[in-house]
């Protein structure tokens, strides 16, 4: 069974191979948007990480008759209520320049003292089958916002969040595989995986 990852970045491919190796599923053949004919990236419209990655598991699913998993995340931070949250990519104004989202966050916060930088990644993940059903899983990872970047794994804002499992280490400074195992996709995608294995 071919299941389309609605995402053109390899790790999360590779995180979604890796889950469902690890529970022993298998029949499973999982191709990105680079494997399939180019279609229309969808407008991220939605209020909820749940939403979006809704639009673009829907917009997979019909473009390509594939069975589609897409997911939408980002950082919820308390003293925020919450926010960037959906726009965390597009927190400073652009999309997807960390370092301008991670230089504001940190400006919007340095008066707000260490017991009151509580904050959480979350991930939603979506899979929808062609004129079937639609599923979503989320994955929280809870923790706090350090005061300066560190560590040079990942992207986005993980050098910023120092997760409460972490042993005082940011997510930049995990490995690959402890992030894995801790990450709010991780957990995610580990929900959505009993989902898959029943498309076989």
């Amino acid at each position: 069974m071919r299941v389309l990852v609605a995402s053109g970045n390899a790790k999360k491919l590779g995180e979604l191979e890796t889950v469902l190796s690890e529970l022993g599923i298998d029949g499973i053949e999982l191709v990105s948007l680079r494997d399939v004919q180019a279609y229309p990236e969808p407008a991220e419209t939605g209020l909820t990480f749940a939403e979006n990655a809704l639009i673009k598991a829907r917009a997979g699913a019909a473009a390509t008759g594939l069975p589609c998993v897409a997911d939408d995340s980002g950082i919820a931070v308390d003293a925020l209520n919450g926010m960037p949250g959906v726009l965390s990519a597009r927190w400073s104004g652009g999309h997807g320049d960390d370092l301008a989202n991670n230089e504001l966050l940190l400006a919007q916060l340095s008066d707000i003292p260490d017991e009151h930088r509580g904050a959480a990644f979350v991930s939603c993940c979506a899979l929808v089958v062609p004129g079937g059903s639609e599923v979503t899983a989320e994955g929280r990872w809870e923790g706090a916002l350090l005061r300066a970047p560190r560590g040079s794994n990942g992207f986005g804002y993980d050098p910023l969040f120092q997760p409460a499992d972490a042993d005082g280490r940011s997510s930049a400074e995990l490995s690959a595989e402890e992030k894995n195992a801790r990450s709010h996709r991780g957990k995610a995608l580990r929900e959505l995986a009993t989902h898959i294995a029943a498309l076989r």
